[in-house]
């Protein structure tokens, strides 16, 4: 499947490639992990240990021809994504695509602001209402009155073209979408091409096919919040309706190939963070992956 993991040399991506590509900047639920206030096994042992900290779901496009980069996501891990995508050189940034408006997916906004990095008009690509949504409430509305950001508009099922070689397709998915909607992103490049799904409600409740998407396309990043059903005793998951991963696998269970399909955007709690877990165990045996920080996919 043409997939590489680049190895981090001070925190920053250091192998050349020369194709364009996808990179994995953060795998987890949008409070990372540890998570704010968690006491239980999946968080304590992570509190003291950097290594175990895991970064809120992020992609990076890079495309070393060009010398440009792009980020699907601004989350609260926002400073060291930049890092490991840019060395921090905003020169080679190129703009945000976001998917909703929940904390783990815009939050990191805040650093392009006045307080922070004071950028110059980075565009930030952003459906209707998540761009309404901006521009009505502050503090990002003061990001688009001091031209900080420049909203770009992009359209359901439109590819925006970022260069000659990469193109980046919004498509409208089911999610909670109190502030806006919520989109996941196609990432097209000249010889492969990338789904990204890291939130949706259960499967059923979409007018597409997930199987036919992971056929028609060489890799796909894919929402898997929660393992089963009982990881939030006292929740009821209805009012959190995430596809869990068990029943992800059985839906697509007669897709030959499933190299490509990774789950991502893993809950503090879900079980499948854990090395050599059941979970994980039997995500892996089942021919399916966890992405990984620092994974690359060529496009």
């Amino acid at each position: 499947m043409n997939i590489i993991l680049i190895f981090l040399l001070n925190g920053c991506i250091q192998q050349p490639i020369q194709e364009p590509y996808v990179v994995v900047l953060g795998i987890a639920q949008d409070g990372g992990v540890p998570h704010a206030g968690c006491q239980k096994k999946c968080c304590i042992d992570r509190w003291n240990d950097p290594a175990k900290k895991l970064l809120v779901t992020c992609l990076g496009i890079i495309d070393p021809n060009s010398n440009e980069t792009w980020m699907i996501e601004a989350t609260p891990d926002f400073p060291k994504q930049f890092e490991m995508l840019t060395n921090n050189n905003p020169k080679k940034f190129k703009g945000i695509f976001l998917t909703h408006a929940h904390i783990g997916h815009y939050s990191g906004l805040v650093h392009l602001g006045r307080e922070v990095m004071g950028t110059k008009e980075t565009p930030v690509y952003v459906m209707p209402k998540m761009g309404k949504f901006l521009k009505s409430n502050g503090p990002w509305s003061q990001l688009v009155d001091l031209e900080n950001i420049s909203l770009t508009k992009i359209k359901n099922g439109k590819p925006t073209k970022l260069n000659a070689r990469i193109t980046v397709t919004p498509f409208l998915v089911p999610h909670r979408d109190e502030f806006s909607e919520t989109v996941g992103y196609k990432i097209k490049g000249p010889n492969r091409s990338l789904m990204f799904i890291p939130d949706i409600d259960k499967w059923e409740k979409w007018d597409k096919d997930i199987s036919q998407i992971v056929s028609e396309n060489n890799y796909t990043l894919i929402d898997g919040s929660f393992f089963t059903d009982d990881e939030l005793p006292g929740r009821d998951m209805t009012e959190i309706p995430h596809p869990f991963v068990i029943e992800t696998m059985q839906l697509l269970e007669s897709v030959e190939d499933k190299t490509g399909i990774h789950f991502i955007h893993l809950n503090h709690t879900n079980p499948a963070l854990t090395n050599d877990s059941n979970a994980q165990n039997q995500i892996k045996d089942a021919g399916f992956n966890i992405a990984q920080i620092g994974q690359a996919f060529k496009l």
